[in-house]
């Protein structure tokens, strides 16, 4: 993938406030999908193989491109600012650590979610299902 390697375009402090907003939006976004997913949990079989891998492969790209954000937050950081400027930063830092927890949450989910899908579940002996659902503090 030659556009992975590609040294990314960093922004000048003038889109500071369109970037804020991009990763104020993805964070929401983010509670919201992690909310749904949850729902999995205590539903085990209303989850594929392909939504979970599906689940799996966009946040890590989103994981990948909060580093990016991070990195552009840290550049931002370094540059010399009136204290208002260090202020609008140090909020936009937070929103990309906000975004990094919960797309971290969500890939942790989606690892759990994965040993509860239907193809799972149908793969698994009775036996094996009845202890989980035991485990869990549920009936069989």
């Amino acid at each position: 993938m030659a556009a992975a390697q590609e040294e990314p375009i960093w922004q000048p402090l003038s889109m500071l406030a369109v970037l804020s907003v991009h990763v104020k939006e993805g964070g929401t976004a983010a509670r919201e999908h992690r909310a749904a997913l949850e729902k999995g949990r205590f539903a085990p079989r209303v989850l594929d193989d392909a939504t979970v891998a599906r689940v799996k492969k966009v946040f890590t790209q989103t994981a990948e491109d909060n580093a990016l954000f991070a990195e552009q937050g840290r550049r931002w950081a370094a540059e010399d600012l009136t204290p208002v400027q260090r202020n609008q930063v140090e909020r936009y830092a937070a929103l990309v650590a906000e975004l990094q927890r919960e797309t971290t949450a969500i890939l942790a989910l989606a690892d759990e979610l994965a040993t509860t899908t239907i193809e799972t579940v149908l793969a698994t002996s009775d036996l094996e299902l009845g202890v989980e659902a035991l485990r869990r503090g549920g009936t069989p």
